[in-house]
């Protein structure tokens, strides 16, 4: 059995809510730079360079990219060998956000009732999925969802008779609708399978895939570029401003599902598609 003290969560979560807040990954880096190369609008490329230069003043003087630091989203897979000491790990999650955002200086967007609004003031309570695994370590991945972007996400229940072509007409159409408010060029995670909740679930965790990374099947990893020739036939271009680079990766994840149901979940991420993991082993 491996003891893992609460406080070093707490530590971990806090300085990752600042990098990943602060510094872009290197797929998405490479991902706007080919889209750069690619882009044909003299209008999309100069956005796309203003995008560039964005990310690199936020990481030379450690501010935001966007104002929007977003709802603080973990993936956390939990070994069997591994003991929590102290807080709970949720208690020691939701600290580190609250220490993270408060010390970082990032903006604090959560509200304590959905119709009321009183926000907490510190970010908390982040969202977290759980999923255990064998192992003697804690593997923490956290995604900073802004809502510019996740308010252009939606789910639809589709019979199987509906077929892929459905699932590639709602996936399009559903980045087609969204335009400009998500400050494209987008990331699109894609869930298929699982229950309602399940695959809204796999879309988001789908974001948290490196850009311009494959599927494992070889059939869902020709699905990914399929739909991504076809999100950027839309035309909608950076920032909404026209061209060919609306969507820099769309990744596409699967789950076992019911025999009557076919469930699809399209989650929407900005350029700013921030993603982070960390492993804690001591």
């Amino acid at each position: 059995m491996v003891i893992i003290k609460s406080e070093s969560i707490v530590q971990t979560v806090r300085d990752m809510c600042i990098e990943a807040n602060c510094n872009l990954p290197e797929d998405i880096k490479k991902a706007i730079s080919k889209g750069f190369e690619n882009e044909k609008s003299p209008i999309g490329k100069e956005i796309l360079k203003q995008i560039e230069k964005n990310y690199i003043i936020a990481a030379q003087k450690q501010v935001p990219i966007c104002q929007d630091t977003g709802m603080a989203v973990f993936f956390v897979d939990i070994g069997n060998e591994v003991y929590v000491e102290g807080d709970t790990i949720t208690e020691a999650i939701n600290e580190g956000v609250r220490r993270g955002y408060s010390e970082g200086y990032l903006r604090k967007s959560i509200v304590k009732d959905p119709l009321f609004r009183e926000n907490t003031n510190d970010n908390t309570p982040a969202v977290i999925h759980y999923s255990f695994c064998r192992g003697n370590e804690i593997k923490i991945t956290i995604v900073p969802k802004g809502f510019g972007s996740e308010n252009m996400s939606a789910v639809r229940m589709f019979a199987p008779s509906a077929g892929v072509e459905a699932i590639k007409q709602f996936v399009t159409e559903t980045a087609d609708k969204a335009g400009s408010n998500p400050c494209p060029p987008i990331v699109v995670g894609v869930g298929i399978g699982g229950d309602f909740e399940s695959c809204a679930i796999l879309a988001k965790k789908a974001l948290a895939r490196e850009a311009g990374s494959k599927n494992e099947n070889e059939y869902y990893a020709k699905l990914e570029d399929e739909l991504l020739e076809l999100i950027n036939k839309t035309g909608i271009g950076p920032q909404g401003f026209g061209g060919k680079t609306t969507a820099i990766s769309v990744n596409v994840e699967t789950a076992p599902t019911h025999i009557a149901g076919m469930p699809c979940a399209v989650n929407i991420s900005c350029h700013a598609s921030r993603h982070l993991t960390k492993i804690i082993k001591i």
